[in-house]
């Protein structure tokens, strides 16, 4: 029981229900479980949200990346430019795919890569950053190197209009559970270029071009998404632009109740449209007021890790923004389930715990 018999206030919670059941449902009466139709039809949802001509489903956001990267037919040890704060997925599909992931420190503020720290050597291939807890990449700033989005949380965020997902080679997203359109573990490959679909699609199934005749240029994985997974995500995606209405409204009631704290909030950049994956504060003293929410049952989080702090990524050097950062990130309670009254406890916590510390 937590304190005070309160009800434990949830740090996510998918927007799923009847409609999804009855996708779901649908799957199990046809008896065509995988590689049938509903796959298709949750790839075409999904193109259609980030305005592109391909969509490719795969079983996580950390396979995406992983196609992804491989199908840009990159040499070993070519270079490939990842934030230095984000979730590891992001580097490790580079290092296991033989190039070299080189870190770039984040500006403190948006948590995003840093324009201003990205320097290009001679066998930079690749930028693959990352709209951080959904809020869009400063893209304008970013130089000429070919960009693959690692758009996890940023499904229906915009970029001065343009969709997140769209704006690079290819983008990755993530269907995890903490992500607006969910389908329990999946992910998603997006992109206007034809060769990089074909390779994604190939790579995803063993390898496979044909069965009949057998065609198998080169060898692949089974990175396949199940008819089941994808019927649990086709209500979603139908109704994002109602599921990031919600979230906007949940981040809009905390950023109300939290402005007069001495907290940085979360924001996008003027014209742009943040994707809302997280509602991500930045405070002092971050392990002592997430102890102290987890102890009152509010379920909080950090926001992700400084790649530079962990053993594989320990021999790239300093990057204090992202130092910075993983020390006063805090990810607060973020879905559509969550009350006024939810917000107002949560407000009420943390004014107690910053403002007089």
């Amino acid at each position: 029981m937590v304190q005070g018999s309160r009800a434990r206030i949830r740090l996510g919670w998918p927007d799923v229900g009847e409609r999804e059941l009855a996708e779901v449902a649908e799957v199990l009466e046809s008896g065509m479980l995988t590689m049938g139709p509903k796959v298709a039809e949750f790839e075409a949802e999904i193109a259609r949200l980030c305005e592109v001509e391909h969509a490719l489903v795969v079983t996580s956001g950390t396979a995406a990346l992983h196609l992804a990267v491989q199908a840009l037919g990159l040499q070993p040890g070519d270079e490939v430019l990842v934030p230095a704060y984000t979730f590891p997925a992001t580097a490790n599909v580079v290092a296991l795919t033989g190039l070299k992931p080189v870190l770039v420190d984040v500006d403190p503020e948006t948590m995003n890569v840093d324009p201003a720290k990205i320097e290009l050597g001679p066998r930079t291939k690749l930028l693959l950053a990352v709209h951080l807890f959904g809020r869009p990449l400063p893209l304008h700033a970013l130089p000429d190197v070919p960009l693959l989005e690692d758009a996890a949380g940023a499904l229906g965020a915009r970029y001065r209009g343009r969709a997140c997902g769209g704006l690079g080679l290819a983008g990755c997203l993530s269907f995890h559970p903490r992500k607006i359109v969910t389908t329990g573990e999946g992910g998603a490959v997006t992109t206007n270029d034809a060769g990089i679909a074909d390779a994604v699609r190939e790579a995803r199934n063993h390898g496979w071009r044909s069965l009949v005749p057998p065609d198998m240029p080169a060898p692949g994985l089974n990175y396949r998404l199940s008819d089941v997974l994808c019927a649990v995500g086709i209500p979603q995606a139908r109704r994002l632009d109602e599921l990031l209405a919600e979230r906007t409204r949940v981040a809009a009631g905390y950023t109300e109740r939290l402005r007069d704290l001495p907290l940085l909030l979360p924001r996008a950049d003027d014209g742009d449209v943040h994707g809302w994956q997280a509602y991500v504060v930045q405070v002092d003293d971050r392990d002592r007021v997430l102890a102290e929410l987890r102890a009152q049952g509010i379920e909080a989080q950090i926001g992700t890790y400084a790649l530079h702090l962990l053993g594989a990524y320990r021999d790239q050097g300093a990057f204090p923004g992202a130092a910075r950062v993983f020390e006063r990130a805090l990810a607060l309670p973020f879905h559509t389930r969550l009350s006024d009254g939810d917000l107002d406890r949560v407000a009420q916590a943390l004014d107690k715990l910053v403002s007089n510390h």
